[in-house]
């Protein structure tokens, strides 16, 4: 993935579909030992918001590499009381060698990657969450081999997580459905995009009606119904989500060898039942696992890594 080295990863709209592809491929063969990759370099971790999975899993991830991992909590940094991006953004490129940044506003993202030259990759923004849409894509070829004919139906808020879940199915050739309260739907420019990706090789669709987007489908992927920042919705939004859940009798809608995803942190009892969170059909717990190959992969890549097998 020379193709790669150098560049920012600010969304999936960044790589072609044939370098998500291989980008895909590379993960999947790093995981299984095919391919090894060395990379002795510095990876600084700019985050706002909490994070057990996305932390936990880039620094792992570069430490398998071979490399360090810098935490620069934002509170702890003259980012809290005010230093503007730009002059952040000038200093840390001279420490490090690859920054990922998971923050609110996807624009502070932008002006990171304008200012910053070494790569600078989207770790999660309220617009999009491209590194676990690429763990997504990963689960699914390992559960069913391919892309192609596969219907990955999402279920919830349309937010940062249903955006770059249909991008990657549209790039991948997926059909993908997204289920959304009325209030709630998907960004419009995003879903014209992923139609555009999708092209006549597959469908995208946008419905408020749930059952009709769980029929037949193989995958049925939800995410909590207020993300953080929202906390203060939370309670108001779970009588306008209900219909959404994903629980066992939606389940029966779905192909009888559907998988369940789930990006967490569950909301167990709102979004998801625990029976469905825990039942046979749920690849949560790979789908987490792989969002450290995945982001392995694309820190190799971004960085030139010196690749094996």
């Amino acid at each position: 993935m020379q193709a790669l080295k150098g560049r920012d990863f600010l969304s999936l709209l960044d790589l072609s579909p044939a370098e998500l592809a291989e980008l895909l491929e590379l993960a999947a063969n790093m995981k299984s030992g095919k391919v090894t990759a060395r990379c002795e370099k510095i990876l600084g971790l700019l985050f706002s918001k909490a994070s057990t999975r996305t932390r936990v899993s880039f620094s792992a991830a570069m430490y398998q590499l071979g490399g360090q991992v810098m935490d620069l909590n934002p509170m702890v940094t003259q980012v809290s009381r005010g230093e503007p991006l730009q002059d952040t953004a000038r200093v840390l490129d001279r420490y490090l060698d690859v920054l990922a940044i998971r923050t609110f506003a996807q624009a502070d993202l932008e002006t990171y990657a304008k200012y910053a030259e070494i790569p600078v990759i989207n770790a999660l923004t309220d617009w999009a969450h491209p590194c676990q849409a690429l763990a997504d894509l990963m689960t699914i070829k390992e559960c069913f081999g391919q892309f192609s004919g596969v219907t990955v139906s999402y279920f919830g808020d349309g937010n940062n997580v249903a955006h770059s879940l249909m991008l990657g199915c549209a790039m991948m050739g997926m059909n993908v459905r997204v289920a959304t309260p009325p209030d709630y739907q998907p960004n419009v420019e995003v879903v014209g995009k992923a139609k555009t990706f999708a092209g006549d090789r597959s469908e995208v669709v946008v419905t408020t009606d749930a059952i009709a987007a769980a029929k037949g489908t193989h995958v049925l992927y939800t995410d909590v119904w207020a993300s953080m920042g929202q906390e203060a919705e939370a309670d108001s939004r779970i009588p306008v989500f209900q219909p959404y859940q994903i629980n066992s009798e939606l389940l029966k809608y779905a192909d009888p060898e559907a998988i369940v995803l789930h990006c967490l942190p569950a909301h167990r009892g709102e979004e998801i039942t625990d029976a469905v969170i825990e039942g046979d059909q749920s690849r949560v717990w790979d789908q987490a696992e792989n969002r450290m190959h995945a982001q392995k992969a694309l820190l190799a890549s971004v960085l030139g890594a010196t690749f094996e097998g």
